[in-house]
């Protein structure tokens, strides 16, 4: 699983940023999955490692424009470029359904795939075998929601050797093990599958705040994340423009992720005023504001790339 920035900006695309765009790879099964989807996204994704005919998923955090505005002409280019039709599921919030009817009805595209458009609220979102998406509401001038993506718990590996030691032949009796079932040797000796298994291996979570200010909902979705992607449009000496206008500062951003137990932070959706080089407040600023309180924390570019390993137990462990 890996976390690739498409656009790190904030209102406007800039030289440096372009607005808002985040990819979840997911490697091995080949797939990938949009978050926010701002003016330009798919002229990003031409320079990405991801490819336009294996998204999966888009999911929208608000309605605002720079999160927003590439949505149609991505879904568009989707079309013309995906031969094999696969299908696609858009989730986002209330209103999200009104505004593709209204585009589509004044300018109609024909997509040539299914597409399933989800209106979300509090509470699981998707799930599937692998993974839970749940998302919260945050604290934004619109609704907003903060969305989390966590991997379900794996079985721990087959312990091959013990299996041998303890007599049991190769073959079907090894997968009831390996499942966890109890099996009888021939010579009536009963083996329980839980002593052949090592222990579980825990699954990777990744929370995306969206526009937000400071707040519990997203705090408490975060708790515990391997990684959360959080939002820090302003450093704390700008605190009054980022209550005026919804959003937090870097300082906020880390102070709740120490709070919530969160391994790693990265921040994304940053005011252009810090990146004047005539300025008295550097992006370098930002991020010793953020890790003054949370020192594990980095700075989002566009096309900067985040890997969320797994965490393996063993038996030493």
């Amino acid at each position: 699983m890996i976390v690739t920035f498409l656009g790190t900006g904030s209102g406007a695309p800039t030289t440096r940023r372009n607005v808002s765009g985040i990819g979840l790879r997911f490697l091995q099964a080949g797939k990938w999955w949009l978050f926010d989807c701002g003016e330009g996204t798919q002229h990003q994704l031409l320079r990405s490692p991801m490819k336009i005919s294996q998204l999966d998923k888009i999911f929208i955090t608000h309605l605002h424009g720079d999160h927003l505005y590439g949505l149609i002409g991505l879904l568009a280019s989707r079309s013309l470029r995906n031969g094999e039709a696969a299908p696609l599921e858009l989730y986002g919030p209330p209103g999200l359904d009104r505004y593709f009817r209204a585009v589509m009805e004044t300018s109609p595209v024909y997509l040539q795939y299914p597409l399933q458009l989800k209106t979300v609220s509090e509470g699981i979102v998707y799930e599937d075998e692998d993974v839970i998406v749940t998302c919260r509401m945050a604290k934004h001038r619109v609704t907003s929601f903060a969305y989390a993506v966590t991997e379900k718990e794996k079985p721990g590996a087959f312990q091959v050797e013990l299996a041998k030691q303890a007599g049991v032949p190769s073959g079907p009796l090894y997968g009831a093990l390996k499942r966890g079932e109890q099996i009888t040797l021939a010579d009536g000796t009963v083996l329980d599958g839980k002593d052949f298994v090592g222990e579980p291996q825990p699954g990777r979570k990744i929370v995306f705040s969206g526009d937000t200010e400071p707040c519990l909902a997203v705090r408490e979705l975060a708790s515990e994340a391997d990684l959360l992607v959080h939002e820090a449009t302003y450093a704390q000496r700008d605190k009054e423009l980022a209550v005026r206008s919804g959003h937090s500062t870097a300082q906020e951003a880390a102070q709740l992720a120490m709070e919530a137990g969160v391994k790693q932070l990265c921040l994304t959706h940053f005011s252009p005023r810090y990146e004047d080089e005539e300025g008295d407040f550097s992006m370098d600023d930002l991020l010793a504001e953020a890790r003054a309180i949370h020192p594990c924390t980095v700075l989002a570019d566009d096309f900067s790339s985040v890997p969320i390993k797994r965490e393996r137990k063993t038996a030493d462990t």
